[in-house]
């Protein structure tokens, strides 16, 4: 099921996971975080993941990058990139992150990176409940 938010749409890909795909452009702010966690949490209350597809470019102010993807319940983000710029985008944010100690990963949309991806998140989850 495909949700249109104001940033751009969330994909359901099942229970516990959600893609998201950022508009062309967009300049995802803190008011946009604050929609997008509550959408998060009306859909997921129990443990989930997130495949950030970045078909589109886009960029974080600042307060939104130190905010995103905070949630409690959120165990592991999948990134999906198409180019080289977005790949590094990607990896500063990990580093401006590391305190959160994410399960986080980049595949190569090149390189059959969603189904990847999804099969990795999936691997998390599984992990995930196991050790509950």
């Amino acid at each position: 099921m495909i949700f249109d938010l104001s940033f751009g749409k969330i994909n359901i890909i099942n229970n516990n996971i959600a893609e998201v795909l950022v508009d062309e452009g967009v300049i995802f702010t803190l008011e946009m975080c604050e929609e997008y966690d509550a959408f998060l949490l009306e859909q997921f209350p129990e443990k989930f993941a997130i495949l950030n597809n970045k078909i589109h470019k886009f960029s974080y102010t600042y307060e939104a990058n130190l905010h995103i993807a905070s949630l409690e319940n959120l165990i592991a983000v999948a990134v999906v990139t198409y180019d080289k710029n977005s790949y590094l985008q990607s990896q500063n944010y990990k580093k401006l992150r590391l305190q959160d100690h994410w399960l986080l990963k980049e595949f190569s949309g090149f390189k059959m990176g969603r189904e990847q991806a999804l099969e990795w998140l999936e691997a998390v989850l599984a992990d995930s409940m196991i050790k509950r």
